[in-house]
């Protein structure tokens, strides 16, 4: 191999790396997304209450959460106005019990909630869950879940963020769009994923094969 084939080697192996690194640059911000439905978290007291002293869950599937998953249980929750039936159970067994609803949800069970955080109950209402063995009227824990991305500390360096961050996320598409308010959860424990629900999916036409791209707001 001569010069020249040489110095054209390296010039096409430095494009082709400057290319690669762009591109990288380019897709760090496409984040791909999981879309939730109604659901809830129990605590172990209530949970002993609706099924019973020392009843074990049974895990349906595993979510994209590190030690997150469905249960095979369901409960159904209650409201002034109507009922909701079969609502997941999501484990492992939390310190307070939290129930998170659709937006459209509160019209049928006749309450009023608003967009929260999990783990976020302080002043929020609470429900009656019936389950095969009792029920329980909770006094919190009823929210609406506010749109967030998961992602551990590396990810947020990666990205530019910071944990409790508010962000804006772009939805590509014909039925596309930005979504606000999109709060950053940073922490060692999670895998890098959207959350939204799925009132908020069904806006936009989004699936669990969409990637969302990450928007930094200024204020």
């Amino acid at each position: 191999m001569d010069n020249y084939e040489v110095t054209l080697k390296l010039l096409l192996e430095t494009l082709q790396a400057s290319k690669a690194a762009t591109e990288s640059k380019e897709d760090k911000h496409e984040i791909s997304v999981g879309i939730s439905n109604r659901h809830l978290h129990l605590s172990q007291k209530d949970q002993n209450s609706l099924f019973g002293e020392g009843y074990q869950m049974t895990k349906l599937k595993d979510l994209s959460q590190p030690k997150q998953y469905a249960c095979k249980e369901t409960v159904t929750i209650c409201g002034p106005n109507g009922a909701i039936e079969k609502v997941r159970i999501l484990g492992p067994v939390r310190s307070k019990t939290q129930v998170e609803i659709l937006e459209g949800d509160c019209y049928k069970l006749g309450v009023v909630t608003q967009a929260r955080l999990s783990g976020d109950l302080q002043g929020t209402p609470g429900i009656t869950l019936v389950g095969p063995k009792g029920s329980v009227q909770t006094t919190e824990g009823l929210i609406v879940a506010q749109r967030h991305i998961h992602m551990t500390t590396e990810d947020a360096m990666h990205l530019g963020v910071n944990d409790g961050q508010i962000v804006a996320i772009e939805v590509s598409g014909p039925r596309g769009g930005i979504y606000n308010n999109v709060a950053i959860r940073a922490n060692d424990s999670s895998a890098l994923e959207c959350h939204i629900d799925i009132e908020e999916a069904n806006a936009m036409n989004v699936n669990s094969l969409s990637k969302i791209k990450l928007i930094k707001q200024k204020f």
